[in-house]
């Protein structure tokens, strides 16, 4: 099964749905990005994925990936500088592992989706919603 194909079409509506509204009330940028296979030391690929989405070039380098490799049966949540300096330093063990419980189940638009609301939530009190904010990152989830 290639990573396009691992979700559903309302599946994956879901999961950009989730990402819309957790970045309604922040300034905040998350994406997704499926893959089959990761090459690799997840935390480092995910590092690439989000450098070659360009998910640095936000404003406030206040960016989310969240990278999942379905056949390797493994993910990563790779957050900006921006957001690193200002979140505990268990933020994202505490949405992985949650995350993780979702992914056991083979629920696994329900983690995504999970994981992209506590991010949002967490994004709001670090970095709330300006009027002046632009969507600076699609939504769309990226696949490879």
């Amino acid at each position: 099964m290639s990573a396009e194909n691992f979700f559903s079409t309302a599946q994956k509506e879901q999961i950009k749905t989730a990402i819309y509204l957790a970045e309604l009330n922040t300034s905040g940028e998350i994406r997704v990005h499926i893959e089959k296979k990761c090459d690799g030391d997840v935390i480092k690929v995910a590092e690439k994925v989000f450098v070659k989405l360009k998910m640095y070039e936000t404003k406030l380098r206040n960016g989310i990936l969240f990278y999942l490799a379905i056949e390797s049966r493994v993910f990563s949540i790779y957050g900006d500088q921006g957001i690193n300096e200002k979140v505990p330093s268990d933020f994202w063990n505490e949405i992985a592992s949650l995350m993780e419980g979702n992914f056991r189940k083979s629920a696994f638009t329900e983690g995504l989706v999970e994981g992209i609301t506590l991010s949002g939530i967490q994004l709001k009190q670090h970095f709330p919603y300006a009027e002046d904010d632009a969507n600076e990152l699609s939504n769309e989830i990226s696949f490879k």
